[in-house]
């Protein structure tokens, strides 16, 4: 389970306990509640399978580590987004495309499970088309996505299977190296493929037949040039930075950004605070972190006592050694103005990695995000740019895959 709270490749990317002004002026808060807003990369789902937990309850990004629900969400005026399957990489073995299988089928079937149960406040969406009427009804838009790969095995059918749940964006790789591409972090730091794999250009054709949007986040840079090469539709990236404010192996150097746009694509600005600068090292911290993500398993069922008692143990943590240089806000608004500069209101959004180690000193759940409006109204953008921004452009990019499939 990729737990909220629990990631161990977020531990620089930690919230503080220390709660941040959200205010804008009236005004822009108007704004932007009328807009419609998407964010690609939630990774609330994780949520969705917490024991107790609650998607229509409101809860505390200090209490309980969460970022979205949808009390949340109407206050920040966050529409929806894509609702990422994610699953941790695990061996490239039958038995680990097995279960990676089963448990991205049960964080698929989670996602459609909060849309049933709640079909006042949420509704699932198929189409670019969809969003804007589901928006005005009031309800909150669910797209679907894979982060990872991973769980298709080497059974390139199985991707009609979540096509027909819901997915409409697919990414590659994480953190790793699997059987379809290079990860831009892989632990060896050397590639296994130099780009795709002969299997991951198989999956780019049958995800460009299906209209489904390739997503090159975490994959490396020589991914990104395959599917710029390869893909019949724009790509996306769904949660990324710029390397020229950070230079870290997550984040797109310029003329990779440049390529992006000349094919129509969109990086969508992360907020994960590790990809955003340096951090100041605090070791007591990050060794009692690990030792509590120790306690966790992967296919872990987490007890609601279990939960609490884990819970605990990260506030003390928290008390005990608290994050005193943690990224702001005004980091995350470097990268996207950055973004904004080589490349244009059209080819930029907003993918900030809630639920999955997103948030900053600032910005730590979507209830700040009117923030982001401010800021860029601030920087000189107009009503339209924003609108492009915060959803327009990744669903010119869902438009143009579905335009293409069967091609």
């Amino acid at each position: 389970m990729r737990a909220n709270w629990m990631m161990g490749a977020a531990l620089l990317a930690l919230l503080p306990a220390v709660a941040q002004a959200q205010d804008v002026p009236k005004k822009v808060y108007q704004l932007h509640q009328k807009l419609i807003t998407l964010d690609s990369h939630l990774d609330t789902p994780a949520s969705l399978d917490l024991p107790g937990w609650s998607i229509d309850e409101e809860h505390g990004v200090h209490s309980d580590y969460t970022q979205v629900d949808l009390p949340r969400m109407k206050k920040g005026g966050l529409d929806g987004g894509f609702w990422a399957i994610y699953t941790g990489q695990g061996p490239l073995t039958v038995e680990g495309f097995r279960k990676a299988r089963d448990f991205a089928i049960l964080r698929g079937l989670s996602i459609r499970t909060m849309v049933a149960a709640d079909p006042a406040n949420f509704q699932l969406a198929l189409e670019a088309k969809d969003a804007a009427p589901i928006a005005a009804a009031g309800k909150r838009i669910v797209y679907m996505s894979i982060e990872n790969a991973y769980p298709l095995g080497e059974d390139l059918s199985l991707i009609d299977l979540f096509y027909d749940m819901g997915v409409r964006v697919s990414g590659f790789a994480h953190f790793a190296h699997n059987q379809f591409a290079d990860s831009s972090t892989d632990p060896s730091k050397k590639p296994r493929y130099g780009g795709l794999s002969p299997l991951g250009k198989e999956l780019l054709k049958e995800m460009n037949r299906l209209g489904i949007v390739p997503d090159a986040s975490h994959s490396s840079d020589q991914v990104l040039d395959d599917l710029l090469a390869l893909s019949t539709t724009p790509v996306l990236l769904t949660h990324s930075g710029c390397k020229a404010v950070y230079d870290h192996p997550r984040n797109v150097d310029d003329d990779h950004l440049k390529a992006l746009a000349a094919k129509g694509g969109v990086i969508q600005m992360n907020a994960y605070g590790a990809y955003l600068r340096a951090s100041k090292p605090n070791p007591d911290r990050q060794k009692a972190l690990m030792a509590l993500y120790g306690q966790m398993r992967e296919d872990a069922k987490v007890s609601p006592e279990k939960r609490a008692e884990l819970l605990a143990k990260r506030q003390e943590i928290d008390r005990l050694y608290p994050d005193t240089d943690k990224p702001t806000f005004d980091d995350f608004m470097a990268h996207m103005l950055h973004a904004l500069k080589v490349v244009g209101p059209d080819h930029v959004g907003i993918g900030l990695d809630w639920d999955g180690g997103g948030g900053v000193v600032g910005m730590e759940d979507v209830v700040a995000l009117p923030k982001i409006t401010d800021a860029l109204l601030k920087a000189g953008y107009s009503e339209a740019d924003i609108q492009k921004i915060w959803s327009g452009n990744v669903l010119r990019v869902l438009a143009a895959a579905e335009a293409a499939k069967g091609k």
